[in-house]
């Protein structure tokens, strides 16, 4: 009986110390898991591949596209872009050169006195009829009635006092007497002289279609090839794109041109043009206005007003007076009322290649009283030269 209590006492005590060591292994891993357990006991989930924290994941990175890598190299291999070239600044004919060009254009085109004088000396008998048709030749050429009766005159008392019945000899005294008639004593150069400080302003006026704003691109390419300061004025603020045809010519000659909006104040722009003229100590301000009809009495007046306005900063030393030579008498009247309101001190003939109307020539300077100074036989940059009597004649003359 003893011996039985004995061992179920000790197989109790077995329990007990299994029990208990069970409890402990239990206890010590159930710590180790909430702290976190150690490295390599949790098996990563299937398919995946430990990875360090502080390391990307190579693999996904490869998979993206390159996107900003190839930007990146693209603009770097992207050459710069060029800066645009400055305009060429041009530079004109000699004036030589120019006169002659000039003086063979005219002779091919405008020879109408010359044909008109071999038809003349190449009848048996000079009579009334034949006087008359030449004189209506000198009449359609705008010589004007007067001096049409002056050279008419002085060319039958030299054939019928010196007997000239040949067209060489009688071409010389018809160029004699058309020189005189352009009365080349006159002066013609411009007065570009500074006025102290200030420099000399040109206004150049004229009805829409003349070739005003072409001429004043055409003198300014002149006269900085002569090694003056220009500045242009852009005061034709009524037509379409007038400002920006000449600052084109600005452009192409190097100089600046003072421009507005369109509709702008004329007078304004003319005296802004003058005051950056003083500012920069140019030369010569070159005013190109808005072309107007010589009927119209308020634009008219509005040029008055223009030269008046820039007088207040600076003297105008020329106003020149542009006219399309094939207008014929509507170019002389357009003369008068111009030169009432802004007393003309200059005439440019443009288009004098376009037509047998040289006439005119004598004709406006008659009229006004001043001298056709300078003259276009074209539309090509060095088209404009100063006027020279006798070359003009012997143009005209075919010679």
């Amino acid at each position: 009986m003893d011996s039985l209590i004995f061992w179920i006492v000790l197989g109790c005590v077995g329990l007990a110390i299994v029990a208990g060591a069970v409890i402990v292994i239990l206890d010590n891993k159930r710590k180790r898991l909430e702290a976190g357990g150690e490295p390599g006991e949790l098996e990563p989930p299937s398919g995946l591949e430990e990875l360090s924290p502080e390391e990307p994941d190579t693999a996904e990175l490869t998979a993206r596209p390159e996107v900003e890598p190839t930007t990146v190299e693209a603009e770097a291999e992207a050459p710069a872009p060029e800066a645009e070239p400055a305009p060429e600044v041009e530079r004109p004919e000699p004036s030589r050169s120019r006169m002659g060009r000039l003086r063979r254009r005219l002779a091919s085109s405008n020879n109408v006195l010359a044909r008109a004088l071999a038809d003349l000396l190449s009848v048996d008998r000079i009579d009334e009829e034949v006087w008359d048709d030449f004189e209506a030749t000198l009449i359609a050429s705008d010589l004007g009635v007067g001096p049409t009766t002056e050279l008419t005159t002085a060319l039958r008392k030299e054939l019928a006092v010196d007997g000239v019945s040949d067209v060489s000899t009688a071409k010389e005294v018809l160029r004699r007497e058309l020189i005189a008639l352009t009365d080349p004593s006159l002066d013609r150069s411009l007065n570009l002289d500074k006025d102290g400080d200030n420099p000399a302003v040109v206004l150049v006026v004229g009805v829409n279609g003349t070739g005003k704003t072409t001429t004043v691109g055409k003198l300014a390419r002149v006269l900085v090839a002569e090694g003056k300061a220009v500045l242009l004025g852009a005061a034709d603020t009524f037509r379409a794109a007038a400002a920006q045809q000449l600052a084109t010519w600005g452009e192409r000659v190097g100089v600046e041109t003072v421009s507005s909006h369109e509709g702008a104040d004329p007078a304004s722009v003319a005296f802004d043009a003058v005051s950056k003229g003083i500012e920069l100590g140019v030369d010569v301000v070159l005013i190109d206005t808005a072309g107007r009809l010589h009927t119209k009495t308020g634009l008219m007046d509005e040029l008055g007003k223009v030269k008046r306005v820039v007088e207040k900063r600076a003297k105008v030393s020329e106003v020149l007076l542009v006219l399309d030579a094939t207008t014929g008498q509507n170019g002389m009247t357009q003369a008068r009322v111009f030169g009432e309101v802004v007393d003309v001190s200059g005439v440019v003939l443009t288009k004098l290649d376009g037509s047998a109307k040289g006439g005119i020539v004598v004709q406006v300077q008659r009229e006004l009283g001043v001298p056709v100074k300078l003259i276009g036989l074209g539309e090509g940059v060095d088209d404009l030269a100063p006027f020279d009597a006798e070359g003009f004649v012997a143009g005209i003359l075919g010679e």
